[in-house]
């Protein structure tokens, strides 16, 4: 077994990366479910005391994700992990998709995708329980019902109520200034950003896209896709970003291409789509998303 996963018991599965707990199985109803539906499943579990406890919830988008090994496929899981049901398909996360409401985030395990369903198509459940400190917080905090309509989170389930993970600090965002300094510090993660009055909205390839990073002096690079998607305000859209950045310059480009190879193909990379908010992949040889450079000690479960 994978020395990050040991087994609480034969059905429950600590995550010494995260803090959080989950069960041994990937598909603890057996079948799809709708959203709303997959929310009352989880309600029920509890009721049931489910494998010893009554704490389960329905995993935020952050959470569901943390599971992923981008350099893993079919499922894009970390080696020797000791999970069985996976399946290779869709699983939803508590997190609503901001400016379309009746969507909600899902993950794809097959190879790492994140991209957002309505909430009336079916998806399968991954309940989580348990709390870490080092996942932040995805940044929703309201509630939403099926067609999209906001409702009280009191009682909900939603990522909207519960609000887990790292606090943003206030502000999370600084300019650096002085001997030509580019950089916007993010205090959340400690990555320095580069401004976002210097992006270019030039498409790149991947190579193209490495060098356009390195070029910006000594110390930045490509950011590997948990650092981009660490700039995600899942309760923003258009962009996808934290107000306190995007009042620092506009972030008008579709995505940006991140360091980290797709585990599935690749000659295929991951991207982060910036207006969306979505993780998805770029043909490495194509011309298909401009860089936005990074600098500062490698964050994240990379």
């Amino acid at each position: 077994m994978d020395q990050r996963f040991r087994l609480l018991g034969p059905e429950v599965v600590h995550d010494a990366a995260t803090g959080l707990v989950w069960p041994r199985s990937a598909n603890v109803q057996g079948f799809p479910l709708s959203w709303p539906d997959a929310l009352a499943a989880v309600a029920e579990l509890n009721q049931q005391h489910f494998l010893g406890f009554s704490d389960w919830r329905m995993p935020n988008r952050v959470e569901l994700r943390s599971l992923i090994d981008h350099g893993a496929r079919q499922p894009a899981l970390p080696a020797g992990h000791p999970f069985r049901d996976v399946f290779l398909g869709w699983y939803w996360s508590s997190t609503s998709k901001a400016g379309q409401e009746n969507y909600a985030w899902n993950l794809h395990l097959e190879g790492g995708r994140l991209f957002y369903s309505r909430k009336d198509e079916f998806r399968l459940l991954w309940p989580v329980r348990g709390a870490g400190a080092v996942l932040p917080r995805s940044g929703q905090e309201v509630c939403f019902d099926a067609a999209g309509a906001a409702l009280p989170c009191a009682g909900s389930g939603q990522d909207g109520e519960l609000r887990l993970g790292l606090p943003w600090p206030a502000p999370r965002f600084e300019a650096l200034a002085g001997n030509g300094e580019q950089g916007v510090l993010d205090r959340l993660t400690g990555l320095v950003w580069l401004h976002p009055g210097r992006l270019s909205a030039g498409l790149l390839d991947w190579p193209g896209a490495l060098v356009f990073a390195a070029s910006q002096g000594e110390d930045w690079r490509l950011p590997e896709i948990r650092e981009l998607e660490s700039l995600v305000d899942a309760g923003r859209a258009n962009p996808a970003v934290p107000s306190g950045l995007v009042e620092l310059g506009t972030v008008g480009a579709e995505g940006f291409w991140s360091a980290t190879t797709s585990g599935f193909d690749p000659a295929w990379a991951f991207a982060l789509y910036a207006q969306k908010g979505a993780v998805g992949v770029g043909f490495k040889a194509g011309a298909e998303f401009p860089a936005w450079p990074v600098r500062g000690a490698r964050w994240g479960l990379l």
